[in-house]
């Protein structure tokens, strides 16, 4: 082991050198209170955080980690509770940049309002172990070995007292933490008992600070939530007692209501409650199944081998929609990929806004089926699938819609928004929808059992999901959440609206490449899937990749598969 006092000595010694000099600082470093581990230091100031490897192992007798977490819930949480500790300290006391490109920084990625597994605190047998990123600092490529001195050996140590010591830790913050994980996932078991899609609890806060921020609102005036009497149900959790909320139960649900009464923040709130809330969200009991997909039309996607048929076919030059591909979909048939290959990787609750459909995919009113005849109009809106899907398939979804009511007939919970509050008004919307229309009705296609909703089950091919360069390199990073630079090519996750952290697609980089390993032309995509989010139970996200990172955080195989079927290289065959 080597002294605190030789990497100041090294450090000093590469003073003004060039930037590659750091490598000489590799290697391990006894301090006082925690090892200081250095694996690698970018060879340019201006390379991405995620090149620099950087470690802090400390006692658990140090802080306040228990010997033995055998509970998988309860282990996440704590090192969630850790690393955001960590984050904000460091922040305080070295979150800017002194010097070239991300020089005089130390940091972790920023963890959202979730509490999710992260690599950046791990548990070990005898540790903690912090991985993180340090931008050794430089002026131009020009080492400043003055103020590497000051980082490692005054704000480190700081940090790591401040984030860590049990002597700074408000235990009550740490058990609110914990109970906040063990109680959501308590009532996501629970809601599984009482067939419930999502569960708002009364009192919550579900306005954000901006539409760019997951960041809870701070105006005084926002509405708490409050459930109508009828949706309303009553459960006891572990730790929080009992609560009371809006049960939303499965089948089709409409959310409907005048433009901003809160229709879209309901929705957004019931997008994210797939997962666990940090104290002080505001929505810390709104919860929804795992499952839950968040659909849209995304105009000028890939689309490779899905069967849309169900909703689009007939199409002009012959295009085969049972086996639709395509390097620039529509908006309806991405709406209608995008529907398949949730279902194929697993979705059981789907979640649409008008906002963000395809209007001719969603809805054709009589008076436009009497202009275009059956024959002319290869779409089947949505509305003449939205009830078998889950009537025969067990397929809910959750729908904004203020525009029209002709899903009124095919709903089995209305929702109406008003002023940010919830009224349950099923009756008198299946009221308005029993009364005669004026106008004829014209029906395209009622559900025939012959019909297969569900999508055909693809294998993707190994030599499709290639992460190198032209130089023959592996070359695959993410400078921000919704874009992927994979090998050649950019996968753009612009439509997967529920990635809440740049932490997870860093991870599903890895995990594509994680993935490939397992494709032998057989296993279907949903096979892959779960061969993967078994790895990931048994193992961690370490697994992920040979190379220490600290970069990763929890995501869904659902997402996984999102990038996967977005990336432009991907090539399948249907089983």
């Amino acid at each position: 082991m080597n002294s605190a006092e030789l990497l100041k000595n090294r450090i000093v010694s590469i003073d003004g050198q060039d930037y590659g000099s750091c490598k000489q600082l590799y290697g391990e470093y006894d301090f006082p209170d925690y090892k200081f581990i250095i694996d690698q230091i970018p060879g340019d100031p201006y390379a991405p955080p995620h090149t620099g490897i950087f470690r802090v192992q400390i006692s658990k007798n140090y802080t306040l980690f228990p010997a033995i977490i055998k509970n998988r819930l309860l282990e996440i949480a704590y090192r969630d509770f850790f690393a955001r500790r960590f984050y904000t300290v460091s922040k305080e006391i070295s979150g800017i940049r002194r010097g070239t490109g991300y020089s005089g920084i130390i940091t972790i990625d920023e963890p959202g309002q979730a509490i999710l597994e992260r690599t950046s605190v791990l548990l070990k047998e005898d540790f903690v172990e912090i991985c993180f990123f340090m931008g050794v600092p430089a002026n131009g490529r020009d080492i400043d070995s003055e103020l590497a001195i000051q980082m490692i050996y005054n704000e480190l140590p700081e940090i790591i007292f401040r984030s860590f010591h049990s002597s700074n830790i408000k235990q009550k913050e740490l058990i609110a933490h914990l109970h906040t994980a063990v109680d959501s996932e308590f009532l996501r078991e629970k809601m599984k008992e009482l067939d419930l899609i999502s569960f708002i609890a009364d009192g919550a806060k579900l306005v954000r600070k901006s539409g760019e921020s997951d960041l809870p609102s701070d105006d005084l005036s926002v509405v708490p939530f409050t459930s109508p009497e009828s949706l309303r149900h009553t459960l006891q959790l572990p730790h929080a007692g009992a609560i009371t909320g809006m049960g939303i139960p499965s089948g089709v649900i409409l959310i409907v209501g005048g433009g901003y009464h809160g229709k879209s923040t309901l929705l957004r709130t019931i997008e994210l409650g797939i997962y666990n809330h940090i104290p002080g969200d505001g929505r810390e009991f709104c919860i929804t199944d795992e499952s839950a997909v968040k659909i849209r039309a995304y105009s000028g996607r890939y689309v490779e081998k899905v069967n849309i048929s169900p909703y689009i076919k007939n199409l002009p030059l012959e295009i085969n929609t049972d086996l639709f591909s395509s390097v620039n979909a529509s908006g309806s048939t991405s709406q209608a990929a995008v529907i398949q290959e949730s279902i194929e990787s697993g979705a059981k609750v789907l979640l649409m806004d008008e906002d963000t459909c395809a209007a001719n995919f969603m809805i054709r009113d009589s008076k436009m089926k009497q202009l275009v005849g059956k024959d002319d109009e290869p779409i089947t809106a949505f509305t003449e699938r939205i009830k078998p899907l889950y009537n025969k398939h067990n397929i809910s979804t959750i729908l904004v819609m203020g525009g029209s009511g002709d899903y009124f007939s095919k709903a089995d919970t209305v929702i109406q928004m008003l002023n940010f509050l919830p009224l349950d008004v099923t009756e008198k919307a299946h009221h308005i929808a029993d009364q005669k229309s004026e106008s004829p009705v014209v029906e395209y296609e009622h559900y025939d059992d012959a019909v297969s909703l569900m999508p055909s089950e693809r294998s993707p091919q190994f030599e499709s999901i290639d992460p190198y360069n032209e130089y023959k390199k592996i070359s695959v990073y993410a400078s921000e959440i919704k874009r992927i630079h994979f090998g050649k090519t950019v996968i753009d996750l612009t439509d997967l609206e529920q990635l809440m952290e740049l932490g997870q697609t860093k991870s599903i980089i890895y995990a594509l490449i994680y993935l490939n390993k397992y494709i032998d032309g057989k296993k279907k995509l949903k096979e892959l899937l779960n061969i993967v989010q078994r790895d990931l139970e048994v193992n961690g996200l370490q697994i992920l990749s040979q190379k220490i990172s600290g970069h990763f955080s929890e995501f869904r195989m659902l997402e996984l598969a999102g990038a996967l079927n977005r990336l432009r290289t991907l090539k399948v065959t249907t089983i």
